[in-house]
């Protein structure tokens, strides 16, 4: 019994100990994240949507797709969001295949959840933002060349119309403050799970086997990252302190890369309402362009990297 005792008090210490290293490290981005998405979120919001909106009155050129997939990032919406604000700007004439790319960039990634993951290097930061441009311009110019109904008709928003603001306080301070404290809310809980799993994995996972399975050049590694990233996403906020630990272990930023797309396209809570958006054929068609996509670019971030 005293060895049971002193063994449980030794992995204790060392699990405060990573729970206490890995807060420190990224506990800032988190703040600054929280308080961009809240500022975007009150002040910015309707600017972003409103050139979302021009967009569709334009002609639907190359150069509009790969404008409505930077916007897509740069919206501070979630995917309960994204979809009423997509259904409006669709029942306002804007072509389906500007939807598309607005959507699926949307959904890979926010200014918040950028901000985040700057606590995983430059390298990392510019590997998130270019891969879910390009996977949200992909997307769209996908629907529009394979789709004969690019211009209407690939979604149906039935059902979905766009919800009210919350930000409706006056004052605009007190606006971004209660932005900021249902941010602080939403976040928090999945931050510290992210903290605690990330030192129960740097306690227990042998870095020597990690490396070896998701190291670099390791293609059936960029799969599995790939994979792993649909029942394992939960919230972007709370994957950062994993990818942290685990590109410290020896992660390739291949495989990285390939989990931070399909983790937010595949999250659980956004499959139920694509697959109503999209239908079954469709919904299907997504999963596969998901999964293929993040492994081509994972392979070619391990090439380039």
């Amino acid at each position: 019994m005293p060895e049971i005792l002193t063994v449980l008090r030794r992995e204790s210490i060392c699990l405060r100990y990573c729970f206490s290293v890995w807060p420190e490290q990224i506990f800032g981005w988190w703040v600054l994240g929280m308080m961009l998405g809240s500022a975007i979120s009150v002040f910015g919001k309707s600017r972003i949507h409103a050139a979302v909106g021009t967009l569709g009155q334009g002609r639907g050129g190359v150069g509009s797709v790969l404008a409505a997939s930077a916007l897509g990032i740069a919206s501070p919406l979630c995917m309960y969001g994204t979809i009423p604000s997509a259904a409006s700007f669709s029942q306002k004439g804007m072509r389906d295949d500007l939807l598309a790319a607005f959507m699926m960039s949307s959904i890979l990634l926010n200014p918040q959840l950028l901000i985040y993951s700057a606590a995983l290097g430059v390298p990392a930061l510019l590997i998130r933002l270019v891969s879910c441009f390009v996977c949200g311009a992909a997307a769209g110019l996908a629907v529009r060349v394979f789709c004969r109904q690019a211009g209407r008709g690939y979604f149906n928003f039935t059902g979905f119309s766009e919800r009210a603001s919350r930000d409706t306080d006056p004052n605009p301070l007190l606006c971004f403050a209660k932005n900021l404290g249902r941010n602080i809310r939403a976040t928090a809980p999945m931050f510290l799970l992210g903290v605690l799993l990330s030192a129960v994995f740097q306690r227990y996972v042998p870095a020597d086997g990690f490396a070896a399975l998701f190291g670099e050049n390791e293609g059936f590694g960029v799969l599995m990252a790939a994979t792993i990233g649909v029942p394992l996403y939960v919230c972007g906020g709370g994957t950062i302190p994993l990818l942290q630990a685990w590109l410290a272990d020896g992660m390739s930023m291949g495989a990285a890369a390939a989990f931070m797309i399909t983790g937010p396209a595949t999250k659980i809570t956004n499959l139920g309402a694509l697959k109503i958006v999209l239908g079954v054929k469709h919904f299907a068609t997504y999963i596969g362009f998901v999964m293929a996509f993040s492994l081509v670019t994972g392979l070619v971030v391990n090439l380039i990297v």
